[in-house]
């Protein structure tokens, strides 16, 4: 049995408070007295405190629920990447049957090669800056005079990394137009794309469940496809056309960056709700022509003073 199997079992025991456990000897000989004789305990003694150096185990016939994946896990086994997750890994996009017409053998070196990508994507993800939680539609639910100062900040800093950034893709709700409106006249001649794809919504039920937010289970259903939809759309790898690495930002709202988070990082997408976003924050994702993701920042705001850092 593993160590972790065994741990596994001896916690299942401790919590539920009705296994009974045997003690087993593992090396240590008991101690003797002057006379050189075993020392005695009595029954009750041995009962409540077994001696030092004995393993307990629980008896073959306790019922024990299974144990957690990660305590079945071989030691140094790791988790499980899937490195078609975009469905642009090279071999899955080439037919492997055809043949060439004249020697009938199979080009697929040649044929990989025009597939491989051969740059990265950095991708920036910005959440929106401070609204007016009054507003009763979207379109008055407008950035306030904070919100609008943090956009200037995060403007700045976007054009003080010195990048050449491709495109602003943007959600079509108003507090990501606007602050995208703000953001790009720190970076002109960037081109802007709004899409209802990026709206905010309700991406998937979270795991832990929170008590104060709970959508109708139709919204999620609604939501979670359109958000779904927005990650296939424009998280994946470089097209093997582009040569060169490309610097694309999206504005757009904290469910839908913490969902996409998950989701290239391959981490269970249900645990979106465990991160927290700021108002104007930076989140970095770089995707590497091989596939393999990294989060470069989460959620960045140290660009920003205290007094100006919120997160409505």
């Amino acid at each position: 049995m593993s160590f972790r199997r065994a741990l596994a079992l001896a916690a299942c025991g401790l919590a539920g408070g009705s296994v009974l456990f045997s003690a087993v000897g593992v090396g240590k000989q008991p101690a003797r007295g002057a006379g050189g004789d075993a020392e005695t305990r009595s029954a009750g003694a041995a009962a409540a405190a077994p001696a030092p150096g004995l393993l307990l185990l629980p008896p073959a016939a306790a019922s024990c629920p299974a144990a957690p994946g990660w305590a079945e896990r071989a030691a140094g086994a790791g988790g499980y990447w899937d490195s078609n997750w975009d469905r642009r890994e090279p071999l899955a996009l080439i037919n492997r049957k055809k043949k060439n017409e004249e020697t009938g053998e199979e080009e697929l070196a040649s044929r990989l090669d025009h597939c491989k990508t051969k740059a990265t994507r950095h991708i920036f993800l910005i959440r929106h800056s401070q609204y007016n939680l009054d507003g009763r539609i979207d379109k008055d639910r407008t950035l306030t005079q904070l919100g609008r100062e943090q956009a200037e900040l995060t403007g700045r800093r976007l054009a003080s990394l010195g990048l050449k950034f491709d495109t602003i893709i943007h959600s079509s709700m108003t507090r990501a137009m606007e602050t995208t409106d703000i953001i790009s006249k720190h970076l002109p001649g960037v081109k802007k794309i709004s899409t209802d794809l990026l709206r905010e919504g309700a991406p998937i039920e979270p795991v832990p469940p929170v008590s104060h937010w709970k959508p109708e289970a139709v919204q999620y259903y609604e939501d979670g496809a359109r958000i779904e939809a927005a990650f296939r759309n424009y998280i994946h790898r470089a097209d093997a056309k582009q040569e060169e690495d490309s610097y694309e930002i999206f504005v757009c709202h904290a469910n839908v960056i913490r969902y996409i988070v998950c989701r290239a990082l391959q981490f269970p997408p249900e645990g979106w709700l465990r991160m927290s976003l700021n108002n104007g924050s930076i989140t970095h994702l770089v995707i590497r022509p091989s596939g393999r993701v990294a989060l470069r920042t989460l959620g960045d705001t140290g660009f920003m003073p205290p007094d100006k850092i919120t997160r409505t």
